[in-house]
């Protein structure tokens, strides 16, 4: 495979970011979200995905978070989609289970072509510290919907919230590096009976 990397920058009036991103990397991450509590969530994707992967952003944060987690899980998006190509020779799906403590997530990846997300996550309180965990969703939504992949998250149990968002996140980086990863079996080949992707 050709070097998968891709460097994305995307300006609103709402918000600034920019994603530098490397699917074949070591983990290593540069993180300056301004929000706390997603640049935590952000490292776990890049070292239990394998990734390496810088964020840059400011944002509205007088207002609230809204807009620079959504904006970012856009741009992360953007990013895989440059980085993946054409898609042949990778495995497409992927999963994991993460344990926390009490907490027990399940994420699925598809790289459908397909925007898709099914979240199912009941967190026991409404903010992680200052994190409010609706913008979770927003996160995700944003992501699925400009890295064209079908995504399956599913809380199977937990009580602290902390915990539930951190095996989700972790999860979310086992089974990206699952999905994106190179098949020897079928390199060259498009993972689809379509032909495409």
């Amino acid at each position: 495979m050709t070097e998968r990397t891709a460097s994305v920058r995307r300006d609103t009036l709402e918000t600034q970011i920019a994603v530098e991103l490397n699917l074949d990397g070591t983990g290593t991450s540069t993180l300056e979200t301004g929000v706390p509590f997603l640049d935590h969530m952000l490292d776990q994707v890049a070292r239990h995905g394998m990734v390496d992967l810088a964020v840059r952003a400011q944002g509205d944060l007088h207002i609230d978070a809204h807009h620079t987690v959504e904006d970012v899980g856009i741009t992360l998006g953007q990013a895989l989609t440059k980085a993946l190509g054409d898609k042949k020779g990778i495995r497409r799906y992927g999963h994991a289970y993460v344990p926390l403590d009490e907490a027990l997530a399940r994420v699925v990846i598809d790289f459908s072509g397909r925007p898709g997300l099914e979240m199912h996550a009941d967190f026991r309180r409404s903010h992680i510290g200052e994190f409010d965990v609706d913008l979770f969703h927003e996160f995700f939504q944003g992501l699925v919907n400009h890295a064209w992949m079908t995504l399956h998250i599913d809380s199977l149990r937990g009580d602290n919230a902390h915990h539930v968002a951190e095996t989700i996140f972790k999860a979310f980086g086992r089974a990206l590096r699952m999905a994106a990863e190179a098949d020897p079996r079928a390199e060259g080949i498009t993972p689809s009976t379509k032909g495409s992707l």
